[in-house]
């Protein structure tokens, strides 16, 4: 270790020996061969680093703009697709609601239909039970007028003799007659 710090120690006290040779100490001449070294490469170097680095630099900004670019691509498309998805879930909802209103409307028409039938069936019900009931009504007293007419014929022919047949006809001859003078004076 004595060495090491030797060697630094010694660079300050250079012997000022006019000649020039080779230091074969290592510890004390790295020192100044890397300085060297490094001030060639800062030199020379400096422009093909900074053409590497401004290189990179340009790479980087470019892949960070395209990068921007695409993501302002993503978020329109990202904007364009919740859009698509709102105005879809709305044509959905009106559709709902238009299924269920038209739903809702097709049950009424059906009960309305059905109201309306059934109420013509009804009135033609009721119209065939009075139509059937003046029918029967209609044959009772055509029965009813039968009957009582053979029964008035049965007591005629029963009780009428000669003599109130011969008036009758003869008043029923009058009838006539005055009514065939009443007929003459009108026309």
């Amino acid at each position: 270790m004595k060495n090491v710090t030797d060697s630094f120690a010694s660079l300050g006290h250079w012997p000022s020996a006019g000649s020039f040779g080779w230091n074969t100490d290592i510890l004390a001449t790295n020192p100044i061969n890397l300085s060297v070294v490094f001030g060639v490469l800062i030199y020379f170097g400096k422009g093909v680093l900074t053409d590497l680095l401004d290189n990179r630099k340009q790479r980087i900004l470019s892949t960070i703009r395209n990068s921007e670019e695409l993501r302002r691509g993503a978020i329109e498309q990202l904007e364009k697709a919740r859009d698509h998805l709102r105005k879809v879930e709305r044509e959905a909802d009106e559709y709902r609601v238009n299924g269920y209103s038209e739903i809702e409307r097709e049950r009424v028409n059906l009960i309305r239909a059905t109201s309306n039938s059934l109420e013509g069936v009804e009135n033609e019900k009721n119209e065939t039970l009075r139509f059937e009931q003046q029918k029967a009504i209609h044959q009772v007293r055509q029965k009813v007028f039968q009957q009582a007419l053979e029964g008035a014929l049965g007591t005629l022919n029963h009780c009428w003799n000669s003599e109130l047949h011969f008036r009758t006809i003869s008043a029923n001859i009058g009838i006539l007659g005055t009514m065939e003078k009443r007929e003459k004076r009108t026309n």
